[in-house]
């Protein structure tokens, strides 16, 4: 077994790792059903002598539930601030809290006066799912928290609330990334969160394969987050870390927009250099095809058409039949590690999608993609170093021979002697599951009882380059002097291994 452990930092991250899990979805003991939908389990076998494409056991633990039945719950740590978590609960119907509620006064024999907060009404959405009921229609509406569309049950170590801080203050706005380094440290300081939150899961794994992070980079969670890489490297420093960093693609006044470039810039610059994968997407790009239907004001529905394309690429990683989804990231040298999220929808449906290849038949890596998430830009005059493609649904046409035919270490020596990108292809027939916690209008429509196509890959390439020349620009002017040397001087580091062999030199001086 080969487990992924993950961790959730912050409000828009647990939006996207709810959609994440819910993909994921597992039942609460074999051959039971958690929900009312078969086909939203649809990566979940009941037949005991038919197994599943997809092994669970990466991203989910089994366990105990206090009637003594047999569980399964996310291999994760869920981080947020006060009064983030909605309607969700520590403790739950697998696991509930047996202490006795009404515990002695202790020393205190005084009366009592308690306070209590208006407790938040589950969402009509969770209540059916508790009944086993037909589940409404959600809507941006219907959507308050993230836990109102959440459809698996945590273990109670993974629900972890930081009370320093409350969600959307105005008096503490939890937005420098200064601020969420000082909070890791002082908690860290307190309680020694990996022992405390951490720890526990991993040694529960048989053969740790990563750590994945899902968090803010452009606030404070990023400086929360980089502060607990670090910690999380020196205790286990050759396991892989893969980073989803999330970045705020509203626009915003001027002001406040370099502030969140510069916290950008210094989660690059603390960040990626520990971590095996760190993909900087934009929560929204601004170029979205005209098929899908977004609401632009709803985190819920843009985490969503994220969700869509993490899960897709990331699915090698859980494939049986896949075992070596780490060195595909790490293409030749491993060196680049600084990726783009791109990803087409329902694009090898359409009968007419080809995978090109060059003239030794050889296939090459994909610049037209209909979303990027990774900078929102164009693909023209770019190299691509590395790039790991991963189709699910009806594969595309491959032009020239298969690769399937030829010596893939004879390819990669050829690629390499040509100049070309490292590539590795993986499909799969399972297509996304359309569950009823997604925006229902928001993909084209597939047909009934099926699932949709996409086409997501993972690229590492010069726009890197171009992208961290920009940040550097705003760093320099908004950070300390004292800070300023050393982030300018590793960012201008981070950025040779993005251009070098491919640049004229004629824009290098950023002085």
């Amino acid at each position: 077994m080969h487990e992924i452990v993950t961790l959730q930092l912050g409000q828009r991250a647990n939006y996207l790792a709810t959609h994440f899990w819910n993909l994921q979805v597992m039942p609460i003991s074999p051959g039971a059903q958690l929900w009312s939908n078969p086909y939203q389990e649809s990566y979940f076998t009941y037949n005991e002598n038919e197994e599943s494409t997809v092994d669970h056991d990466v991203h989910f633990r089994p366990g105990v539930g206090v009637d003594g039945s047999e569980t399964y719950t996310p291999r994760t740590v869920i981080y947020d601030l006060k009064g983030g978590f909605g309607t969700l609960r520590r403790y739950n119907a697998l696991y509930e809290l047996t202490e006795d509620s009404n515990a002695g006064q202790g020393l205190w024999d005084g009366q009592e006066i308690v306070q209590r907060q208006t407790p938040i009404q589950p969402s009509d959405y969770q209540r059916s799912l508790d009944l086993g009921t037909q589940a409404p229609r959600l809507t941006s509406e219907s959507v308050r928290y993230w836990s109102d569309y959440n459809r698996v049950f945590y273990h109670p170590r993974s629900i972890v609330q930081l009370n320093e801080y409350e969600l959307n203050s105005q008096t503490m706005p939890f937005e420098d990334w200064n601020v969420g380094e000082d909070l890791f440290h002082n908690l860290d300081k307190e309680h020694d969160l990996i022992d405390r939150d951490v720890r526990p899961l991993l040694e529960e794994c048989d053969q740790l394969r990563a750590l994945q992070l899902f968090s803010g980079s452009d606030d404070a969670w990023g400086g929360f987050a980089a502060r607990y890489i670090e910690r999380l490297k020196d205790e286990y420093g050759k396991k892989s870390i893969w980073v989803w960093a999330i970045e705020d693609g509203t626009r915003s006044q001027r002001h406040h927009q370099f502030k969140k470039d510069t916290n950008k810039a210094r989660s690059l610059y603390s960040i990626s250099p520990q971590a095996s994968l760190y993909a900087p997407i934009i929560d929204l790009p601004h170029k979205l095809p005209s098929y899908l239907n977004v609401d632009r004001q709803s985190e819920w529905q843009k985490t969503a058409l994220i969700a869509s394309a993490i899960e897709t690429v990331t699915l090698p990683s859980r494939l049986r039949p896949y075992q070596h989804f780490e060195a595909s990231l790490a293409g030749e040298d491993g060196t680049h590690t600084i990726f783009e999220l791109q990803t087409s929808i329902n694009k090898v449906n359409d009968g007419h999608t080809k995978k090109s290849s060059n003239e030794e038949g050889s296939p090459k890596a994909e610049t037209e993609f209909d979303i990027d998430f990774a900078y929102d830009g164009e693909h023209q005059g770019a190299h691509i170093f590395n790039q790991v493609q991963v189709t699910r649904g009806n594969e595309p046409e491959q032009e020239g021979e298969p690769t399937g035919e030829r010596d893939i270490g004879h390819l990669r020596k050829l690629r390499l002697y040509n100049s070309e990108a490292m590539l590795q292809i993986y499909h799969t027939p399972l297509s996304l599951p359309m569950l009823d916690s997604f925006p229902h209008d928001m993909f084209p429509t597939p047909k009934t009882g099926t699932g949709i196509d996409v086409f997501s890959a993972l690229t590492a390439s010069t726009r890197t380059a171009q992208r961290i020349k920009a940040l550097s620009a705003t760093a320099a002017r908004m950070v300390s002097v004292d800070e300023r040397e050393d982030m300018i001087n590793g960012l201008g580091e981070i950025r040779e291994f993005y251009e070098t062999g491919w640049s004229s030199g004629s824009d290098d001086e950023d002085d």
